[in-house]
């Protein structure tokens, strides 16, 4: 005898007297004050239709392994194996916990201490100006001179810090090498036979949603698949920290720290034969290169705002910082070194995001004016320009077929035929209010097209931009990325979590 509602042999039976089921009587007594019906029929059911069944009491086999004296030794050692592991893994969080609240604590010791010296150095600047206005007034002469002196001093320090060496002949030769190599793979690359179906992706759900940074500062900016081992993926959150999250144990592994303010974003830099390594832009105007878990080289100096983006050339031996003061910087990752720092003189806003082409021989920035602009790296001059959003570009990304480029806005999403700069498909905003589309990306195979804004979503390239699946997430998405042939997909939000759909 089996219940009908559990399949296991009851301990307590009872059978129905109108359905003639058999059922476990805790389980079938929830069940009716829940619903009053028959959970297998839906037919009318109350307590007093139910008669009690006399049985002997179902006594269950032991396992196989527990049979014997040796079998539960392993048994018991294997329990206490994972008992140990965990109990190490909950101390290694807890000296981590540990250490973050002794370090806020120390940082809030400090600023309070830079509080009161800046509250008495204003008390004595207050002080001495009304001393100053007592004596009687500054000569306007006087203070023309210094104010366009002051000035002076402040442009000739920005040339200063400005004056780099360009992008020379052998750097330029060695990006248009690399562009025909790709260009000659990409006529002869196939489709990777383990690329996820479109049926596959629509049957990902959410498999982990882990904690990656600090819950005071909530948000992960960016979200980066390392090329070289695709189950360590890193985060670049509004604390400041890069978290290294290992997808083959589902949780963080590691967590880099050196930015002041938040991480705006990050990418990996393929070693070849030797370790990866990151590289990182933030709000607090620097860039960072970081080896291992140390800060190996910081870059300041190049802008004089936000840094907001940062992208990787093919090479892997140069890089490019998009920044909200209109300017873009090209450095040699090698030599931790800014080669040239590039101005939009024309443009009316700074930008807000750019990329490198899959070539590498044009940059592509988003711009806050509405406007996505194309630069030619070697020259490092503006070629062409697309328009057509009505609100600041959040988010672009190049297919890797080099022909189409996808950008997000408060508009939804707008893909461009980059062979005739012209908009070819939109994708209008959803939700409630028709939330602002936060991020894109397209997958390796330029089959699969990932949006994020209130839920995150898959469009499939082939299948006319049809939406494959879409995945309701708690808080706003603001990164994407796939997981190698699309078979699983990086979701970061705007809370501290990375949620994994596979």
């Amino acid at each position: 005898m089996f219940c009908s509602i559990s399949g296991t042999t009851p301990e307590e039976p009872v059978i129905s007297a109108k359905t003639g089921h058999l059922f476990e009587r805790s389980l079938i007594t929830k069940a009716l004050q829940e619903t009053g019906e028959c959970p297998v029929t839906s037919t009318p059911l109350t307590l007093d239709d139910l008669m009690p069944v006399k049985a002997n009491k179902a006594v269950k086999p032991k396992p196989a392994s527990a049979t014997s004296v040796p079998g539960m030794l392993a048994t018991f050692h294997n329990e206490w194996d994972a008992l140990m592991l965990e109990t190490n893994e909950l101390r290694k969080d807890l000296h981590a916990n540990r250490q973050e609240l002794s370090h806020s604590l120390y940082q809030h010791d400090a600023a309070c201490r830079v509080i009161a010296r800046l509250v008495k150095e204003r008390d004595e600047a207050r002080g001495a100006l009304a001393s100053a206005q007592a004596t009687g007034p500054i000569p306007a002469a006087t203070a023309a001179s210094g104010g366009k002196r002051g000035a002076d001093a402040m442009d000739e320090e920005d040339g200063a810090k400005k004056a780099k060496g360009g992008i020379s002949a052998d750097v330029v030769a060695a990006m248009v090498t690399k562009s025909k190599e790709l260009l000659k793979y990409r006529k002869k690359r196939e489709v990777s036979e383990s690329l996820a179906s479109s049926d596959a992706v629509g049957a990902m759900t959410c498999k982990t949603t882990a904690p990656c940074h600090k819950t005071t500062s909530a948000g992960i900016g960016a979200v980066a698949v390392n090329p070289a081992d695709t189950t360590m993926i890193a985060t670049a959150g509004a604390d400041g920290s890069i978290a290294l999250f290992d997808a083959g144990k589902g949780k963080r592994v590691s967590q880099l720290t050196g930015h002041t303010k938040r991480c705006t974003d990050v990418a990996w830099v393929s070693g070849g034969d030797g370790p990866s390594v990151l590289i990182s832009s933030s709000a607090d105007k620097t860039v960072k290169l970081w080896n291992g878990a140390k800060c190996a080289a910081t870059m300041p100096g190049v802008h004089k705002g936000e840094v907001v983006g940062i992208s990787v050339h093919p090479t892997q031996a140069y890089a490019c910082s998009i920044g909200a003061d209109k300017n873009w910087g090209f450095y040699d990752i090698g030599a931790a070194e800014c080669l040239s720092v590039v101005n939009d003189e024309d443009g009316t806003g700074g930008f807000t995001c750019g990329s490198f082409h899959p070539d590498g021989l044009i940059l592509a920035t988003g711009c806050s004016d509405s406007m996505v602009k194309v630069w030619d790296v070697k020259s490092q001059k503006s070629v062409a320009k697309v328009e057509g959003h009505t609100g600041s570009v959040t988010a672009l990304s190049f297919s890797e077929n080099g022909y189409y480029l996808a950008t997000s806005a408060a508009d939804g999403v707008k893909l461009w035929d980059l062979r005739k700069l012209k908009n070819f498909k939109s994708i209008a905003p959803w939700g409630e209010g028709g939330a602002t589309t936060t991020c894109v990306a397209f997958d390796h195979s330029g089959h699969y097209l990932a949006v994020g804004g209130s839920d995150a979503r898959v469009y499939s390239v082939k299948a006319e931009w049809e939406v494959v699946k879409a995945w309701d997430v708690s808080k706003a998405v603001t990164a994407v990325a796939f997981a190698p042939d699309a078979n699983g997909l990086y979701v970061g939000c705007a809370d501290h979590n990375l949620r994994v759909f596979a």
